[in-house]
């Protein structure tokens, strides 16, 4: 009898998509906040800059996550998201007034917006469920492993060309076109769809809370709890950087920590599709709740790389674990809308949990804002033990 075959090709295009799209992001990652430094942005100003991409990103996931649905459609949205976010890189490029560099970021996040929840839904619909942990581990470790090649590619060029920032968006053009060259080699597949009316109200995603069934309610309910007490990983970084490691130190450990993300995403899907979605997340809060404490007490090279180690692992057991969980408890016809509705509130939360864990490290001390979220953590975990839910 021949083994049935997981990654089919349609799955590893979608891959191919994230890891292209993810090195071109990722090889600016490391640069962005140098330059727009060096072009005259404060630290004030780069903070509503992202935080203004970062709520359009937001918005746009559950906006056009519904929209897909609504539509019966999922390839266009794919397309064009990535096509969007694939031409803010050489814009960055040609200007730095004030509103081109807006512009620029506001259309990567756009982007980012138009896609997902279409992407993530399409996936669902190719895959069966026992395979989902599986299938969203692949393309997390797929777009993971693109962020960590992304600042590799930067620091090489940057070590032979430095300050040269201007060329290393339009070098990042490249990778981004040939992700949405691979965007037509996938098929749309029909949907059934019951929504003869398209709303065009931005914010008519929230209405899927009202409709949606009580597992989604009370699984996103513990999943928004962790995003507000899990700020950015720029802060881990900064908690490094303040315990007296060098920028080499810090660059180093976090393509360290995309390698393992990368490499255990897939591993840690198939085992999440044996043991279930809700005991693998769990799993992911414990390893949390450890890294962030001892973030708390971090000494030495040794024990940084541990924990980023630990961190790695983590991060494979969130994202794409979450995901393959909601679209399983959700049908086809609503999945771009469940999982754009949660991306959504998840953006918002986001932006507020950072301003948290700022307010914490500066009011108090930075030791504080990881002691915080390491028990809070804990807490949650504890949270979805006591859950009745169905085994998926």
């Amino acid at each position: 009898m021949t083994k049935e075959k997981v990654i089919t090709k349609s799955i590893l295009i979608i891959g191919l998509i994230s890891l292209f799209n993810d090195i071109s992001s990722e090889m600016l990652y490391p640069i962005m906040p140098v330059y727009l430094k060096s072009i005259g942005f404060g630290a004030l100003a780069i903070g509503i800059l992202e935080g203004f991409a970062e709520a359009t990103a937001g918005i746009g996931k559950g906006f056009f996550g519904k929209l897909s649905d609504q539509k019966g459609i999922r390839i266009p949205f794919v397309r064009l998201g990535y096509f969007i976010s694939s031409l803010s890189k050489p814009m960055l490029a040609l200007f730095s007034y004030t509103g081109w560099v807006f512009t620029a970021r506001f259309m990567d996040k756009l982007g980012k917006g138009v896609r997902t929840g279409a992407r993530d839904a399409y996936l669902s619909s190719i895959t069966k469920k026992e395979n989902k942990g599986k299938v969203f581990g692949f393309r997390q470790g797929m777009d993971t492993l693109g962020a960590a090649i992304g600042p590799v590619i930067a620091l090489i060029f940057l070590y032979y060309n430095p300050g040269q920032y201007a060329w290393l968006f339009i070098i990042a053009f490249a990778p981004a076109l040939i992700g949405v060259a691979f965007t037509f080699f996938i098929k749309e597949i029909p949907i059934h769809t019951t929504q003869n009316i398209v709303s065009l109200n931005p914010f008519s995603f929230i209405s899927y809370w009202k409709r949606s069934s009580k597992e989604f309610k009370r699984i996103t309910i513990g999943f928004f709890a962790f995003t507000l007490i899990n700020s950015t990983d720029m802060l881990l970084l900064l908690m490094a950087k303040t315990t007296g490691f060098t920028d080499r130190d810090v660059i180093g450990v976090y393509i360290f920590y995309n390698i393992i993300f990368a490499a255990a995403s897939y591993p840690i899907g198939s085992i999440a599709d044996k043991i279930g979605m809700k005991t693998m997340f769990i799993i992911g809060m414990i390893l949390f709740a450890a890294v962030y404490l001892g973030m708390a007490n971090l000494q030495g090279i040794p024990m940084l790389y541990i924990l980023f180690f630990f961190y790695g692992i983590y991060a494979a057991c969130n994202d794409g674990i979450i995901k393959a969980w909601i679209s399983k408890i959700t049908p086809n016809e609503e999945c771009a809308t469940a999982i754009g509705f949660f991306a959504a509130i998840s953006s918002i939360l986001m932006l507020l949990s950072s301003t948290l864990a700022g307010l914490l490290w500066v009011l108090f001390f930075p030791k504080l804002t990881f002691i915080v979220s390491g028990i809070a953590a804990i807490l949650i975990a504890i949270y979805f033990v006591g859950m009745r839910v169905k085994k998926v």
